[in-house]
């Protein structure tokens, strides 16, 4: 008998278990969590509104790498589609994150999982469960208030105007500078009134004195006060963020010795960078290359080159591939991590130093330290030394 009694009493107890209602899930701070309402296989609560976008400060774009679309261009994030998503973005007052895509259809698949606010990118318009907007982008379907304000501010002509200008910026008119002279006295074998300077931080920089003066002149042609669109400056067009990593003050970086300096200091950490490129003559090509183009770039052009058989540490190799990124071809292969680039542009950047270095190895000799023309005389070391 108390062995059926105790049978029962677990039977009971297990029943009881099976039809205890269960708790209802709870957030850290004691609210119900709310159950999502799928809306045309969208959970409702994914879809960030335009006033959800606005509180949280920052509008994702979602778009892939090209020359119309989005790429990094000496630091300065450049392509008529970015563009114009960041004047959208100024326009309701937040940042622009750009997340950048493989293709189509993972523009499309991360959109749906609430993964970016809107498309930034020429769709075709045969793409099902996407709200369209602006002619040609779009939004999570449902998204019906970003959509309408996207439409509002969206007028036909600020694709062609966008593009327009940015091409206006990347032409040669795109830094603001006097242009000097290459050579300043070719008898006495001076440069340019920096040559002190190139002497001084060439052993940081590890490289010939007047292959500095030679890059000097190719960023800003001798001219302290030069400055880029994209807000580069002072002799050796240093953009403000890398004088931040390279410890050289705001204030500082248009001073031309602490602008020379700063560079020294960043074309050696180029240096370390390719270090696996043992020939020093071939490795100063694919340092002054990444000064111009981004080492990562360089690093897609290298990646490329041994794919399709080159040797991927020979420059003349590798420029045939940095200029080949700017085809789509290239920079959407699968070894290609950082998109497309002006590849032409770095290519003859690289070239027009070695030649121009060339002409100075005949007008000014190699020196020893101490013995330049216009060496100064405070005697103080500079901090930005390495």
């Amino acid at each position: 008998m108390r062995l059926k009694f105790i049978v029962f009493l677990a039977a009971f107890i297990s029943l009881s278990s099976c039809v205890e209602k269960k708790k209802p899930q709870t957030t850290p701070w004691g609210t119900p969590v709310k159950k999502s309402v799928k809306k045309d296989s969208i959970a409702v609560e994914d879809t960030f509104k335009l006033s959800d976008i606005q509180n949280n400060g920052e509008l994702i774009m979602l778009t892939v790498s090209g020359p119309t679309t989005y790429y990094d261009y000496r630091g300065y994030k450049m392509g008529t589609q970015y563009l114009l998503c960041e004047k959208f973005a100024q326009a309701i007052g937040v940042s622009l994150r750009v997340e950048v895509c493989k293709d189509i259809a993972d523009m499309v698949r991360r959109l749906k999982k609430g993964e970016g606010d809107v498309i930034a990118y020429p769709l075709p318009k045969n793409i099902k469960d996407i709200q369209y907007c602006a002619s040609s982008w779009a939004v999570q379907k449902g998204n019906r208030e970003l959509a309408d304000t996207l439409n509002r501010w969206y007028k036909p002509d600020m694709a062609e105007k966008m593009k327009e200008e940015e091409s206006v910026l990347l032409t040669s008119r795109n830094v603001i500078r006097h242009v000097y002279s290459p050579v300043l006295n070719k008898s006495q074998g001076v440069l340019s009134h920096y040559d002190h300077f190139f002497q001084e931080y060439a052993s940081i920089a590890r490289c010939d004195w007047r292959l500095l003066a030679a890059q000097c002149y190719q960023e800003s042609t001798f001219d302290p006060h030069a400055r880029s669109f994209a807000g580069a400056c002072g002799l050796m067009q240093i953009m403000p963020s890398t004088a931040h990593e390279l410890g050289l003050p705001e204030d500082k970086i248009w001073d031309p010795e602490s602008n020379i300096a700063a560079a020294a200091k960043y074309i050696r950490q180029l240096d370390y960078h390719f270090r696996d490129i043992r020939n020093s003559a071939e490795r100063r090509k694919f340092v002054l290359a990444a000064y111009n183009g981004g080492m990562w770039h360089v690093r897609d052009a290298m990646s490329l080159t041994e794919k399709f058989g080159g040797d991927p540490r020979r420059w003349n190799d590798v420029s045939e591939y940095v200029r080949k990124l700017a085809t789509p071809e290239f920079f959407n292969d699968s070894v290609v991590k950082y998109g497309y680039m002006r590849g032409s542009e770095t290519a003859d950047y690289v070239s027009r130093i070695h030649s121009r270095w060339a002409q100075y190895r005949g007008v000014a000799k190699e020196r020893g330290k101490g013995s330049a023309p216009a060496r100064r005389k405070s005697g103080h070391k500079n901090k930005y030394r390495v």
